[in-house]
């Protein structure tokens, strides 16, 4: 699913091998950026309604947040990075 094959950027060869595996980066990626995505829209929502602002719009902004930032960097992680060529899924991310 990487597009860094069709982008030209790839060359095809296997990563080195102390490498992350795909899925832990991926995940890690997501884990960092649900907070920070949960962060970002609260604040948003703390400017676009200033003093009408309610507990429940602020966790539904920050829920919102935290879901749509962390998936598409998850995303993007998956489609640009090179530990997630097919050839290093194949050889380095197998499941325990």
């Amino acid at each position: 699913m990487a597009l860094r094959r069709y982008l030209g950027f790839s060359d095809g060869e296997l990563m080195r091998s102390d490498c992350k595996p795909c899925s832990r980066l991926m995940r890690q990626t997501a884990g960092i950026f649900t907070v920070g995505g949960g962060l970002a829209f609260w604040i948003l929502c703390r400017l676009h309604y200033g003093p009408r602002i309610t507990v429940p719009r602020a966790l539904r902004w920050g829920a919102c947040g935290a879901l749509s930032v962390s998936s598409s960097t998850a995303l993007l992680v998956r489609l640009l990075s090179p530990e997630c060529e097919p050839q290093n899924i194949e050889a380095y991310d197998k499941g325990k």
